[in-house]
């Protein structure tokens, strides 16, 4: 599976942000690692996960390591993937990538979007029982991967999104209801998220 030169330069750029705070080029060696996760046929959404995962550890820590480079994650790669092969060995309700090949192009092609789609997907079909203590944290983490999701979607629209915009005012201001309210707010949520979901096909279910 070769990795598309958009998901390498998705790859550089979160790298570089995680690890510089701006712009970057990967070395040699690193480069070196990206092309043995590609032989061995790791998918680039579980690597950029598992950069951030590994970033994440490491500003928790006291004395992190002045030098890191991609290979001093590749554990977490390797954890990542295990983890993936266990989710779709379970069945595939746990399929996190079902439904994405509806989705329009170029949203389709964004590598960020199919990431954050299947995020989404993954803490759905992990959903505990309304009774379990943590029910309430993971629906809000479920609405949060939703939100980033959509936040991606909305963005590739374009010059698009603000003529959306504007037909959603019309059609809320013509159902009398008063701008900036909190019903007006929950009603442009809820309509505005279906509006995003439709111009990409999205299987946005409770959008």
């Amino acid at each position: 599976m070769a990795y598309t030169r958009e998901e390498k330069d998705w790859l550089e750029r979160e790298w570089a942000f995680r690890a510089w705070g701006r712009a970057g080029l990967l070395s040699t060696d690193d480069y070196r690692q990206v092309l043995a996760w590609e032989s061995t046929g790791v998918p680039m959404d579980l690597v950029v996960a598992a950069l951030n995962a590994f970033f994440d550890r490491r500003e928790k820590r006291e004395k992190p390591r002045t030098f890191v480079a991609l290979k001093h994650f590749d554990r977490d790669v390797a954890k990542a993937l295990k983890l993936r092969e266990a989710l779709l060995r379970a069945g595939p309700e746990l399929d996190a990538g079902k439904g994405w090949a509806q989705v329009k192009a170029p949203l389709h092609e964004d590598p960020a979007a199919r990431a954050a789609f299947e995020a989404w997907q993954r803490c759905r079909a992990s959903a505990p029982s309304p009774e379990a203590a943590g029910y309430l944290t993971h629906h809000d983490q479920e609405r949060e991967a939703r939100a980033a999701l959509l936040a991606l979607a909305e963005g590739a629209l374009g010059p698009v999104a603000e003529a959306l915009r504007g037909e959603l005012r019309q059609r809320l201001l013509a159902s009398d209801m008063k701008e900036g309210s909190p019903v007006w707010k929950r009603a442009w949520n809820h309509h505005w998220a279906r509006l995003v979901a439709q111009a990409w096909g999205l299987p946005l279910e409770g959008a």
